[in-house]
């Protein structure tokens, strides 16, 4: 129903009436540096930007047109605060720092579920291996990278361990040497069986220098230094120990020409590439060597900042979470913060970095090939974003909705029996999944396996977050997907009325014979085939998967706590010896069913008597 004209009018003399009021309060702010935080009417953060002079930026979003998505921040400021700060320098770290605490929604942000993996090697250990972690601490160890993920990280170490002959196991040194027969890499010719104790502790650093020494770029000085050593042995007429030099050599050799990512990890230039579009992107190319090493690629929506201010904020915000400097930025805009922001990298980084603009050259070049980049995944983004929404039309008149489809959430029961029944709620936005959105419910008034109840109990609680106005759970659906029939969809609507909430469209997804999703089906039973378009087809059973996935990630975290907790009930078990245990005998049953003798060869005599104790009654030495 559409408002009456006499409201519409009085809607927006209010709007001016706090326009008026907010541009009168920015008026008598200083001409000075520092930080504006935009408020709405509930005292939620929106917006939060920094000034050279207050009263000048300020003022400007109250007076005058703006563009659309500057129109709709300032449509719903209610009030606004500043700080007041020393210098640029320092206006520009508190931005960064209030941006990060309260990820205003009209700020550009990058998404916060990506890390970049370092590798991690404590060398005052007496047996020094690499683990990976997702930052550096001030912990006297060394740390190298960034990497591109985890995988990429995990198979850099494959590589080293497999070229230098490293334990690649888990086993850890000097404790495991002598407590167990080399594994299967030993007898392969892939690790050295440190585990043996030989070679000694001495061979073993080594092999880690000559890892680090890769790692940090010197992978040419190494095969020089294994080229001579080869040399040196063939003439001393140790043709074993040459023939080992020479696999070796091979294989750094092998290793340097996958030094690609490596390089990413020692960029000395970075280049941006910055395109603004209904999917803006964002794109750092790495250069090592006047090589390219790496791509790193942003997409969001587009930016409510012009395009020096947005380039100025993601580089802020990227090379904090890389947690990795380059000499030199390549920037594709011309930034009024330029002297406060490589200000503020120097200082992260601890070495100079120099943001350059440059205007011909093989730097303009690199910068060329940025902006190539960052127009051409723009294009393909919208044209994925084009079909996503393609797709939801089509579900649309298929499900005879009268609104569009923009949010949907999907649940799913899993449960072995009666032990650790739980449900998933997944969110698909816009057709793509929006995984910092997922929720997960372990069941509180259901005991015992039943789906039925159990899916009334999730849907209800999920209902009941958004009634008690929490935020974690909002917006509501605008439609509601249940893995199951027509007896599932029946407890999510049930439900819903019970809730408040009888309006909201409930579909179950129905499996064929093979597992796929072959059809939806309404609360009374009817269902809708999906089959004939091959998009919708694949979008329905993309959510299903997904929701399937997620309740069985739980459901398996949930039975692996409850193994670890038998074991962790028995003295002088802890973690450690835990996991210790469950990585020998695969299973709490396994471990139940073992000797004495065999748990003592895990775990250690005096806690081996406690593990058979506690599962076989006291033992009698007699």
């Amino acid at each position: 129903m559409k408002a009456h004209p006499f409201l519409l009018f009085l809607n927006r003399f209010e709007a001016m009436d706090k326009i008026a009021e907010l541009r009168e309060k920015a008026n008598k702010l200083p001409l000075l540096p520092g930080v504006y935080i935009m408020q709405n009417a509930a005292g939620e953060v929106i917006y939060v930007g920094k000034a050279k002079a207050l009263k000048n930026r300020v003022t400007s979003y109250f007076r005058g047109e703006h563009l659309p998505k500057v129109a709709a921040m300032v449509s719903h400021v209610d009030d606004f605060s500043v700080i007041v700060a020393a210098s640029e320098f320092e206006a520009l770290v508190l931005e960064n720092s209030l941006i990060k605490r309260h990820k205003p929604h009209y700020n550009i942000l990058l998404r916060d579920d990506k890390t970049y993996p370092f590798l991690r090697l404590d060398e005052r250990e007496a047996y020094p291996a690499f683990t990976i972690v997702n930052r550096i601490a001030q912990d006297g160890a060394r740390y190298f990278g960034p990497y591109g993920g985890r995988g990429v990280s995990h198979s850099i170490l494959n590589t080293l361990a497999k070229a230098l002959k490293l334990p690649a196991c888990g086993k850890k040194f000097p404790r495991d040497i002598g407590r167990d027969r080399p594994c299967l890499n030993h007898h392969m010719g892939v690790c050295e069986g440190w585990c043996r104790g030989e070679p000694d502790g001495g061979e073993y650093r080594r092999r880690i220098a000559q890892a680090v020494q890769i790692l940090s770029g010197g992978a040419k000085e190494l095969m020089d230094q294994l080229e001579k050593e080869m040399l040196t042995a063939s003439e001393e007429l140790r043709f074993e120990k040459a023939a080992e030099l020479r696999d070796r050599l091979t294989a750094v050799k092998e290793l340097s020409n996958r030094q690609t990512v490596l390089k990413a990890a020692r960029a000395d230039v970075d280049a941006v590439g910055f395109h603004r579009s209904a999917r803006t992107s964002f794109v750092v190319l790495h250069y090592a060597d006047g090589d390219l090493a790496g791509k790193d690629l942003e997409l969001m929506p587009e930016p409510l900042e012009d395009d020096a201010a947005a380039v100025s904020a993601l580089v802020r915000q990227y090379y904090t979470r890389r947690g990795a400097w380059p000499r030199t930025v390549l920037l594709p805009a011309e930034i009024e913060d330029a002297g406060p922001l490589a200000e503020f990298l120097t200082e992260m980084a601890g070495h100079r970095v120099e943001l350059v603009m440059p205007r011909r050259g093989v730097k303009r070049e690199l910068l060329e090939a940025a902006a190539r980049n960052a127009r051409e995944e723009s294009t393909r983004a919208e044209s994925e974003a084009e079909r996503r929404s393609k797709t939801l039309e089509w579900l649309q008149k298929m499900l005879g909705l009268p609104a569009p489809i923009r949010r949907m959430e999907s649940f799913d029961i899993s449960n072995t029996g009666d032990f650790g029944i739980v449900a998933s709620m997944v969110v698909f936005q816009d057709g793509k999944p929006a995984r910092s959105r997922y929720r997960k419910f372990r069941m509180k008034t259901v005991t015992h396996q039943d789906d039925f109840a159990s899916m009334r109990e999730a849907v209800s609680r999920r209902l009941a977050h958004y009634n008690d106005g929490d935020e974690k759970f909002m917006p509501l659906p605008d439609v509601l997907l249940i893995d199951g029939g027509a007896g599932q969809v029946a407890m999510a609507v049930e439900a819903m009325a019970e809730q408040g909430h009888p309006d909201i469209p409930v579909f179950g997804m129905v499996k064929d014979d093979r597992h796929r999703t072959r059809a939806l089906t309404t609360p009374d039973g009817r269902e809708i085939g999906i089959a004939a378009n091959p998009a919708v087809f694949a979008m329905i059973g993309s959510i299903q998967e997904e929701t399937h996935r997620f309740a069985i990630t739980y459901h398996k975290t949930l039975r692996k706590k409850a193994i670890g907790s038998k074991l962790d009930a028995i003295p002088g078990v802890g973690e450690k010896r835990r996991g210790a245990l469950l990585k020998s005998f695969r299973s709490v049953k396994a471990v139940a069913a073992a000797t004495e003798a065999e748990l003592a060869a895990v775990v250690g005599k005096k806690t081996a008597r406690a593990v058979y104790e506690h599962f076989h009654g006291e033992v009698n030495d007699t």
